[in-house]
């Protein structure tokens, strides 16, 4: 049976390359009948904080993954590290390394006077039986070592990049595989963790590669069988450079905060290497699992897209159901609040926010960004939409009329809100367009937003109508002063994009604003 695993370390929030790697694990051992398991890799306790842990499985579940075991942590598994170290020292193929780092370091720096690679010298492999004796009577710390043989080609064929071999001499000498401190290093926990839980394919990022030569002769050393090992290509942000902060969002957490729904990015970083061969996109979970192959995953670097990324989670909104959509919007909103960052809306406002914007919105918190004007009767203005929209000589007078001429309307339909509208602009001698952005704008403070006459329509007339009459509050509108500039204002964001040359800029959100969040990385040209 097929057994595969992920193995975080607690040292961050999960990184979508980190996630990846766990999703293709998922889906191998699914497609294939197998199991799929958890572990922990938590001792490197400078770095360990138990958030970390409990931010990566918060994470995983979020994304949709379970695993089939309860998950294995490495801390509170020292004594078998220890165990299993002690019996390679017995059958000779590790022995017990009393060199102070000051010792080794003298080492390294001979090592760069001769201009040549670091390697161990092998001190300690040659003390006596008395000499081993002595120094743990006198309780001087040790490390244990493995003992690497000499100019011996190691090969394994990876899954993803064919065969690869190593030579001994390129391995660094004798390597630590329990520190001074008790704890194991990576290379010698991965190896009796993998045995122990029946590992039966290893499948993580190619910065592993150099690894695998030494797991490869611990494996050979306790005569256990090999797994099969799978490399994944790192994903690269848009400049071709390893994805990293400086590009954008990078962890699951961050994206959550953004409003990307955990299918659209399970999908999205399914086809980061890997595709069902028939240039589809758009895949459920149910049919990644029947089609995946660890095999045909592509060995060249993946692209972190972001707009594709957005571009998917439209899709997935506009896919879902409307019902569905309300409870997704209130768990969102929800999961805001606890990071102090949620939105004062009634979920009495979300089927008036899905039916005005759920076919435009981007991701979850574009609806109550760009919905604001729906649920706040202080919605922000933007102060070039009143500039451009609300400064004509006359505007509001007009507004006036219109508003009383909407009270007037007996069937509230878009169709009649658009023949009064029209019919009034050409009693006047006005251009449409006029009236068309003045009245926008009165009612939801911008000057972009979706088809005028349906969102008149699904506000209602009750509301509409005060709002034409009063010109947007005017009165408000006056006090509009230049130190609140449209970057401060989410919704001017809107006009910000539209303009923008920059497919990538960042907008900082002040914390006094409609929303505590700063986007960490790209939102959507959101009114196309």
């Amino acid at each position: 049976m097929v057994v595969t695993r992920f193995a975080p370390s607690p040292t961050g929030f999960l990184h979508v390359g980190g996630a990846r790697t766990c999703i293709y694990n998922y889906l191998y051992a699914k497609a294939k009948g197998g199991k799929f398991l958890l572990r922990i890799e938590d001792t490197d306790r400078s770095r360990y904080k138990e958030e970390w842990v409990e931010g990566i499985i918060r994470g995983l579940r979020w994304l949709g993954i379970e695993w089939d075991e309860p998950e294995v942590y490495q801390s509170q598994r020292l004594e078998i590290y220890r165990n299993y170290a002690n019996k390679l020292i017995e059958m000779g193929y590790a022995y017990r390394c009393f060199c102070t780092e000051e010792e080794l370091e003298e080492e390294r720096k001979l090592a760069e006077i001769l201009k040549k690679p670091y390697r161990y010298s092998r001190k300690c492999l040659f003390l006596s039986k008395e000499e081993i004796e002595k120094n743990l009577k006198e309780g001087k710390p040790y490390s244990i070592r493995f003992k690497v043989p000499d100019d011996t080609d190691i090969t394994f064929e990876d899954l993803v990049h064919g065969s690869i071999t190593y030579n001994t001499r390129d391995l660094g000498g004798d390597f630590v595989i329990i520190r001074s401190d008790g704890f194991p290093t990576y290379n010698f926990a991965v190896v009796i963790d993998d045995h122990l839980m029946g590992i039966t394919h290893v499948i993580r990022g190619d910065d592993h590669i150099a690894n695998t030569p030494k797991q490869i002769l611990i494996y050979r050393a306790f005569g256990w069988e090999i797994p099969k090992f799978a490399h994944l290509s790192m994903i690269l942000g848009p400049d071709r450079q390893k994805l990293s902060k400086r590009h954008g969002a990078t962890s699951l957490e961050e994206f959550r905060r953004m409003g990307i729904l955990p299918e659209a990015l399970f999908n999205y970083l399914v086809l980061l290497g890997w595709s069902p061969g028939d240039n589809r996109e758009i895949v459920s979970k149910e049919e990644m699992i029947k089609l995946f192959d660890i095999t045909r995953v592509n060995k060249n670097p993946a692209v972190f897209d972001y707009q594709k990324l957005l571009w998917m989670n439209s899709e997935y909104i506009r896919m879902m159901e409307d019902e569905r959509l309300f409870e997704v919007l209130k768990e969102y909103n929800e999961y805001l609040k606890d990071l102090g960052e949620g939105y004062e809306v009634g979920e009495e406002y979300l089927p008036l926010l899905i039916k005005l914007f759920k076919d435009r919105v981007k991701t979850l918190r574009d609806f109550f960004d760009y919905g604001v004007f729906v649920y706040r009767e202080d919605f922000p203005y933007d102060p070039e939409a009143v500039k451009s929209r609300l400064s004509q000589e006359g505007i509001f007078d007009h507004l006036r009329e219109l508003g009383r001429r909407f009270e007037n309307i007996e069937v509230w339909k878009a169709e009649e809100i658009e023949r009064v509208l029209r019919g009034y602009a050409d009693e006047v001698g006005v251009k449409h367009a006029v009236f068309i952005h003045a009245v926008r704008v009165a009612v939801s403070g911008t000057s972009v937003g979706p088809s005028l006459f349906h969102m008149l329509e699904y506000l209602g007339k009750e509301r509409v109508a005060p709002e034409v009459k009063g010109g947007g509050k005017k009165d408000h509108l006056s006090k509009i002063k230049p130190h609140f500039p449209f970057t401060e204002n989410p919704l001017s964001i809107l006009h910000l994009y539209s303009s923008s040359p920059s497919p990538s800029m960042k907008i900082p959100i002040p914390p006094n604003s409609l929303s505590k969040f700063t986007p960490p990385c790209e939102f959507s040209q959101l009114w196309k």
